[in-house]
C-alpha cells in the first residue's frame, strides 16, 4: 500500500520528471525540418506519446488511490469524533487528516495543468510526425 503522506510529494515529483522535461527531450530527438531526414521522428514521437500517456495515467491512479485512502480515514474519524466531542486529539487529527485530502485533491487540478502543457508540446512538435490512435 502506498505511503500518502510520507511518500506522496516525492512521488509526484519523480512521476512528473517526463513532463519537466518534454521540451528538452524533442529538441533532442525530434529533428527540425532542416535535418528530417537523418532520424525516424514517427517511430521517436510515437514512443514519446506512449511515455506520456503512460505516466499520466499512473499518476492518475496513485493521486485518485491516495484521495480514496485519506478520504476513508477522514470518514473513520469524522465517525468517532461524533462519539467523542471532548477528544481534542481526534480533532486535531481530523483536522490534519482533512486538510491533506483537500491537499491531495488540488494535485489534480496541478496534474491537468501539467498534462495539458505536455500535450500541447508535444502536439506542436510531433503533429506532422505522428497521429495517435483515434479511441485516445
Amino acid at each position: 500500500m502506498l505511503d500518502c503522506l510520507g511518500q506522496f510529494e516525492e512521488l509526484l515529483k519523480v512521476m512528473r520528471t517526463i513532463d519537466d522535461r518534454i521540451v528538452h527531450e524533442l529538441n533532442t530527438t525530434v529533428p527540425t525540418a532542416s535535418f528530417a531526414g537523418k532520424i525516424d521522428a514517427s517511430q521517436t514521437c510515437k514512443q514519446l506519446y506512449e511515455s506520456l500517456r503512460d505516466a499520466h495515467a499512473s499518476r492518475d491512479r496513485v493521486i485518485k488511490n491516495c484521495i480514496a485512502q485519506t478520504s476513508s480515514v477522514v470518514k473513520q474519524l469524522r465517525e468517532e469524533r461524533e462519539k467523542n466531542l471532548d477528544d481534542l486529539t481526534l480533532l486535531k487529527q481530523l483536522r490534519k487528516e482533512q486538510t491533506k485530502l483537500k491537499w491531495m485533491q488540488s494535485e489534480l487540478n496541478v496534474e491537468e495543468v501539467v498534462n495539458d502543457r505536455s500535450w500541447k508540446v508535444f502536439n506542436e512538435r510531433c503533429r506532422i510526425h505522428f497521429k495517435p490512435p483515434k479511441n485516445e
